[in-house]
């Protein structure tokens, strides 16, 4: 039996040593990879490790759960280049935003002011923070920290041009919905720029006012409301500089206030009340009270069916009374002299608000004498005759010979505002005095602003047994007013007075074309709301 030989290798050793090399190589390969993979997968990690994580985010609501007294606000009407490199806090709203790459340009609105915000990603600021501010939605209110640095060019699109905020964090405040009725920049632009044949969009007036939160953040809205406060507290100070008293009127009355039907009739109990159109009786029972000088500013209610650019069913009545010695013109003059003083105040005050107004609403600036020019009535008819419009001596001007008259004014003496007296008496209440010299005509002016009156007033009838007699010729019944023809039968001095349409005021020293852009919610026969 023979033994066996054992098999050969069919490989050389040079071949064997080739394949353990390929191996070695394989795995050599896999392991880079692996070690690519790992280092990328780190790399990732790195990336996506959000390092702006507190600094950013929605707040919890504010239910004065904390003070945060050692945060302290800027205003940005207050920024400037004295602040470089300061880190500040401010809050605001976000009036627009723009992701541009690993940036994010923000504008913060607070009021009539604006800032440009800047936030770029860096070793403290993270993309997400980025993306976070880029979906803040417009309007919203927002909390930002950030440090004030210089600009090398003038940011003409902000009212803060030489400086700019860098974002170290950002939080919303109170989010605003997605989609608003109305562009802030829309409602906001200038007149001048709207054009039908360019992609401006206008917002009409019925939008304004259905969204009127939104429409009154615009600039020029801002301005004029602040113009606004200024006439009411001109009117006070100057006032009560004279030696007049604030007197506070009732708004529920049992009759109606000038003997007409233009009331608003509320229940009252187990009977019917009226809203009052005028503080009329209060002003002048407070006259017969002795005191001498008075004044108030509230609501007054006119249920006029009149749909125009300067009537208003509920508007702010500034209305004044005073004794006089002998003649009426002692008032007359007065009221003259409080209207210049109110109208310097204007310019000089508030002359930064007008400034705004006048972007959106280009205009000529407002123009007064001093004293203030007083025409008598016959004088107006002669110079409406010259520019061929012809009235009786008896007859009342209506709006448009009142807005020619205006012109005509304004072209012969230059002057924006004037008195207009001793108006016929056939037009004019039955409390008012007819003019001793004339029985046609009466101891009645108006004042009026751009040709438009502003004021009515007169002197009143004090006299019961007069005022009794003129009431009848009018067809009043005397029982209606029984309380008020009472009122002067106890001796009452000599006095006059008038009211003074507040928001027509402030529309006419602005050259607004419409009521409405000064009443701050307003009222007329067809709103009555928001």
């Amino acid at each position: 039996m023979g033994v066996d030989k054992p098999m050969e290798s069919s490989l050389t050793g040079d071949e064997m040593s080739k394949k353990a090399l390929k191996k070695q190589q394989r795995e050599a390969q896999k392991a880079a990879k692996k070690v690519e993979r790992n280092a990328q997968s780190q790399e990732s990690t790195n990336e996506t490790k959000d390092v702006s994580v507190g600094k950013y985010g929605q707040m919890n609501m504010i239910q004065s759960k904390e003070k945060f007294q050692d945060r302290k606000f800027t205003v940005i009407k207050d920024l400037d280049i004295s602040l470089k490199n300061q880190t500040i806090w401010l809050r605001g709203r976000l009036h627009t935003s723009r992701a541009k790459g690993k940036q994010c340009f923000i504008v913060i609105r607070q009021q009539s002011y604006t800032v440009q915000g800047l936030v770029s990603i860096n070793e403290k600021i993270s993309k997400q923070m980025i993306k976070f501010i880029s979906n803040i939605t417009k309007e919203s209110i927002i909390d930002v920290m950030a440090v004030v640095m210089p600009v090398p060019l003038k940011i003409e699109s902000c009212s803060q041009k030489d400086i700019e905020v860098h974002l170290e964090k950002i939080f919303v405040v109170s989010a605003a919905k997605p989609q608003l009725p109305l562009q802030i920049e829309d409602a906001a632009r200038s007149v001048g720029e709207i054009d039908e044949t360019t992609l401006n969009v206008r917002v009409n007036q019925d939008t304004r006012l259905d969204n009127r939160v939104l429409d009154l953040r615009t600039p020029a809205n801002q301005a004029i409301f602040r113009v606004e406060a200024g006439v009411c507290k001109l009117f006070r100070d100057i006032l009560t500089k004279k030696g007049f008293v604030e007197i506070h009127t009732p708004k529920i009355i049992s009759a109606a206030s000038e003997g007409g039907a233009n009331v608003f009739t509320v229940s009252y109990f187990k009977s019917n009340a009226y809203l009052a159109q005028s503080p009329q009786l209060y002003k002048q029972m407070a006259i017969a009270a002795d005191f001498d000088k008075v004044f108030t500013i509230g609501a007054v209610f006119r249920a006029e069916d009149s749909n125009t650019h300067r009537h208003l069913t509920e508007f702010v009545g500034l209305d004044l009374e005073m004794a006089f010695k002998y003649h009426y013109h002692e008032v007359m003059d007065t009221i003259g002299q409080m209207f210049t003083e109110l109208f310097k105040g204007l310019r000089d005050i508030y002359a930064d608000d007008i400034a705004v107004v006048s972007q959106q609403y280009p205009v000529e600036p407002f123009k007064f004498l001093e004293p203030t020019l007083r025409l008598e009535y016959p004088q107006a008819i002669e110079l409406l005759a010259e520019a061929g419009v012809t009235l009786g001596e008896e007859d009342d001007l209506s709006t448009p010979d009142e807005k020619l008259l205006g012109k005509l004014v304004k072209s012969k003496y230059d002057t924006d505002f004037y008195i207009l007296d001793k108006y016929p008496l056939a037009v004019r209440p039955f409390y008012t005095m007819p003019d001793p010299n004339n029985p046609k005509a009466s101891n009645s002016y108006d004042m009026f602003m751009r040709g438009e009156e502003i004021i009515s007033g007169a002197q009143r009838i004090h006299d019961p047994n007069f005022l009794t007699e003129r009431a009848k010729h009018h067809g009043i019944d005397i029982e209606k007013i029984k309380s008020y023809i009472d009122a002067f039968r106890y001796g009452c001095p000599p006095h006059a007075g008038g009211g003074i349409g507040m928001e027509r005021v402030v529309m006419l020293y602005l050259g607004l074309d419409n009521i409405r852009k000064v009443s701050m919610f307003p009222r007329d026969p067809k709103r009555l709301t928001p």
